[in-house]
């Protein structure tokens, strides 16, 4: 009977230090950087890429977006600032376009900069499209990610996390 108890623990010990050599561990990330013409996304802890995600952009993502409708994705340094778990995509977290220079550069030509850029999941009932989404860039100037990558991106990053958009 003791020599049972005495293997089972031993199996017990064993599977606990499998399971702790193969549960990935939770990502932190304090930057993020999207490079559009790559179409990735990069999540960094002080100063390395610890996390690379493929990515889909606005609609018309060469450039920097200068007005509302453009379908393009903005450039330039912003934070995520909010997050929504129940938008009308799987979740999503704000981007803090317009800065000052966008809303500047926009009153300017006498156009309204927009807003509501985020990175986000694919849209509510559509998680069967999963990668798919990536073959064309298809959001309103948001960076769009798998269900999948943004429930890893959602806890990776805190809000007031810096984000930099380079074309």
């Amino acid at each position: 009977m003791r020599t049972r108890v005495l293997a089972g623990l031993a199996v017990l010990l064993w599977c606990g230090f499998v399971l702790a050599q193969t549960t990935p561990k939770p990502l932190h990330a304090d930057r993020v950087i999207v490079l559009k013409k790559e179409r990735t996304l990069q999540l960094l802890s002080q100063g390395k890429v610890i996390k690379t995600y493929n990515v889909s952009l606005g609609g018309d993502p060469m450039g920097a977006k200068t007005r509302q409708g453009d379908h393009k994705t903005p450039e330039g340094e912003y934070v995520l600032d909010s997050r929504n778990a129940h938008s009308q995509f799987y979740k999503s977290i704000h981007i803090s376009y317009p800065s000052a220079r966008d809303r500047a550069a926009a009153r300017k030509n006498g156009v309204s900069p927009g807003g509501d850029v985020f990175v986000h999941g694919l849209p509510n009932g559509y998680s069967w499209v999963g990668a798919g989404h990536r073959a064309k860039d298809w959001t309103d100037g948001c960076i769009a990610v798998t269900n999948q990558e943004i429930d890893e991106i959602w806890l990776a990053v805190a809000d007031g996390t810096p984000i930099e958009i380079r074309p």
